[in-house]
């Protein structure tokens, strides 16, 4: 009986030393870090890889010091010319003081995140809609910047911010989209209006160069008619003189189109 008692309670010990050394030892990944508190007061910073703590005494908090990734729900907003958006975003963070991250802060992921509500509605809100809707790459970079000095005191650095989607209502989906065809309206005008100046500058030369060579006009009136002419069902009224000329151009392409078939 003593013999059987005495395994039992070496059984019971092994079984306690066991429990403490599973307890002991922890290992954290090259990503991650632990906050180690004992008997409530700050000890330091353990990590990565292998390290013994003294249960039930110590207690770990840990940290993950990859970029994490926060989805910043829609956002309701009221630009500066006063037009209601819904605007949503994500926002790039990762921990670069754990120890920052755990005493200065609670729950610092939601803190982030509720601080990029409120930054994102408040800088939207000073701008004006052809502002949000064309300078993506600006606001994203006074968003950051703003986000980062803030979170700076908690240990987290905001590396980047992007503007996902703008939702509009109908009714502006409409006017933006009439703003667009008088756009394209007004650039067609202004073409069309180009190309009838450059023409009106070409005749004005072409018309310099007939006064200066009468010939030249005469020969093109003739060319004119000729090409008038080829319509069978046409009656060209002209002077004497250009009549004249017209039926000698005519009986001679007649001439060369028989000269042709014989």
């Amino acid at each position: 009986m003593p013999a059987d008692w005495l395994v039992g309670l070496i059984v019971f010990i092994v079984f306690l030393v066991a429990l403490f050394l599973m307890s002991a030892i922890k290992v954290l990944r090259e990503y991650e870090r632990a906050v180690r508190f004992r008997l409530g007061r700050y000890v330091g910073i353990k990590g990565p890889g292998l390290f013994f703590i003294v249960p039930i005494l110590d207690k770990l908090m840990k940290v993950d010091l990859r970029t994490l990734t926060l989805d910043v729900p829609k956002q309701s907003v009221v630009t500066r010319d006063n037009v209601s958006v819904s605007v949503d975003a994500v926002v790039y963070m990762r921990v670069v003081n754990p120890n920052d991250a755990i005493m200065k802060v609670e729950r610092y992921i939601t803190a982030t995140s509720l601080l990029a509500q409120t930054t994102l509605r408040d800088v939207l809100g000073q701008r004006d809609l052809d502002e949000l809707l064309t300078k993506r790459d600006e606001l994203n970079m006074s968003i950051q910047k703003i986000l980062d000095k803030a979170t700076d005191d908690w240990g987290i650095k905001v590396s980047s911010v992007t503007i996902r989607d703008v939702s509009l209502p109908e009714e502006m989906l409409r006017a933006i989209a009439k703003q667009a065809e008088a756009e394209r309206e007004r650039r067609s005008r202004i073409i069309m209006a180009r190309g009838e100046s450059e023409a009106a500058k070409k005749m004005a030369e072409a018309a310099k160069q007939y006064q200066e060579n009468p010939s030249a006009m005469r020969l093109r009136e003739l060319q004119t008619l000729t090409e008038i002419a080829r319509e069978k069902n046409m009656i060209v009224v002209s002077p004497t003189q250009l009549g004249s000329q017209l039926g000698e151009v005519l009986g001679l392409t007649t001439a060369v189109q028989r000269k042709r078939k014989t």
